[in-house]
């Protein structure tokens, strides 16, 4: 166990540097909403901070008011996590990086799922009236592990 933690530290602190992040975040807005009752709050020209909670999957996808089909959701979502903890396990190089974006974000949101029921979104880009879907910082991570290992499918070069 102990070759095991020691091999994959760097995975480990990242993965934990990641939950802790969105879990810090979500913190500082929840608590600025449950102490001093803001819940949006302006701090550019096109970035806002505004708490929305999510029930459904990427970008309020998938939402439903019914606690069977979001069950049902949590619990694909938990299947889908735990297959891309596997493969990230058996990856290698920059892939298994993007795997353990994807995971640790996922792991955020996750708990939230868990343990609020909703996933709570509050970063909001705009441009003018054009706003982008309200997303979270294990959001972020979900994303840019996606891009990565997108990237390295489409050009990478691999032996066959």
């Amino acid at each position: 166990m102990v070759r095991i933690i020691k091999k994959n530290i760097i995975g480990i602190i990242l993965v934990v540097s990641i939950f802790l992040l969105d879990r810090i975040s979500k913190i500082i807005i929840l608590n600025l909403e449950k102490l001093y009752g803001i819940n949006s709050y302006s701090l550019t020209s096109f970035l806002n901070f505004e708490l929305i909670w999510n029930d459904g999957i990427a970008f309020g996808l998938l939402s439903f008011n019914n606690e069977t089909y979001y069950n049902l959701i949590t619990l694909f979502i938990i299947i889908v996590t735990l297959i891309i903890f596997f493969v990230m396990t058996k990856s290698i190089g920059k892939e298994k990086y993007g795997f353990m974006m994807v995971f640790g974000g996922s792991l955020g949101n996750i708990f939230d799922r868990l343990y609020y029921s909703s996933v709570p979104d509050f970063i909001d880009i705009h441009f003018y009236n054009f706003h982008w879907f309200i997303f979270n910082v294990a959001d972020i991570f979900i994303t840019l592990g996606l891009f990565l290992l997108i990237y390295l499918e489409l050009f990478s070069k691999k032996e066959i």
